[in-house]
């Protein structure tokens, strides 16, 4: 008879088919009657992804208040109804066209004035002051503010996987495995042997290496998932895990 600790999977829900369904595949498609669900679909990607576009503006070198404010000035003109018409006839990705519309807005000297006049009850709820402190901790390099976003783009999309998987072992009661094993989720070999490893989570060997092979399973499968929120079709779900992971590698 098995263990509950032979046992090491959280019980989790396995993702469905992603498109037609996702954030941006449902503001790329939606029509005048189901513009409220759009726009609030797109506010959730920005949640997600504003720290990328705040740090592209402090990369400029705009000030941290000034960054700030063009974040979320161009957050309040991009969640207008008016502006989903423009959201709607961009067939590419979520990141290509968040870049290119924050960098039309920067160039707009009349909208990063407006930007600053704008009530707070307009605006998502982001913690700027967290990400500062974020920013000057981060090594210095030579990348130009457009490369810049790109690695702070993968670094969000990664680090947004992590915690959802971290949420879910939590939530299964698992979250001292997912602790011990998360070294696993990028390939890495534990700096503790298995055998001991296996004696501090009170697991077989073999039920150990199952656990570390389904946390790598499913950061794959939530890796896929979250990117599919953010591309128009499934073929350029791998053409987007190539090409950030091919950022971080540079």
């Amino acid at each position: 008879m098995r263990s509950p600790s032979d046992d090491p999977e959280p019980k989790v829900a396995r993702p469905r088919e992603y498109f037609n369904t996702t954030q941006w595949t449902q503001v790329l498609s939606a029509g005048r009657s189901d513009s409220t669900g759009a726009r609030e679909a797109l506010e959730e990607l920005c949640r997600t992804y504003w720290y990328p576009l705040y740090a592209f503006a402090r990369r400029r070198g705009q000030s941290p208040q000034d960054a700030e404010d063009s974040t979320q000035g161009f957050f309040a003109r991009l969640l207008k109804l008016e502006s989903l018409a423009e959201v709607r006839r961009e067939k590419g990705k979520f990141r290509s066209f968040l870049l290119a519309s924050f960098n039309h807005y920067l160039a707009d000297e009349w909208d990063r004035a407006q930007a600053r006049k704008r009530g707070r009850d307009q605006l998502i709820p982001l913690d700027f002051a967290s990400a500062e402190v974020r920013y000057i901790r981060e090594p210095t390099d030579s990348l130009t503010p457009e490369k810049s976003f790109e690695c702070k783009w993968a670094m969000t999309l990664l680090e947004t996987v992590v915690q959802g998987i971290k949420r879910e072992y939590d939530g299964a009661g698992k979250g001292a495995l997912f602790m011990a094993l998360r070294f696993s989720i990028v390939d890495e070999e534990s700096k503790v042997p298995y055998a001991e490893l296996s004696k501090r989570l009170n697991l077989r060997e073999p039920a150990l290496r199952v656990a570390v092979h389904r946390l790598r399973q499913r950061y794959r499968e939530l890796l896929r998932a979250e990117i599919a929120r953010t591309v128009a079709t499934e073929a350029e779900v791998d053409e987007e895990i190539r090409h950030l992971f091919g950022v971080l590698s540079r």
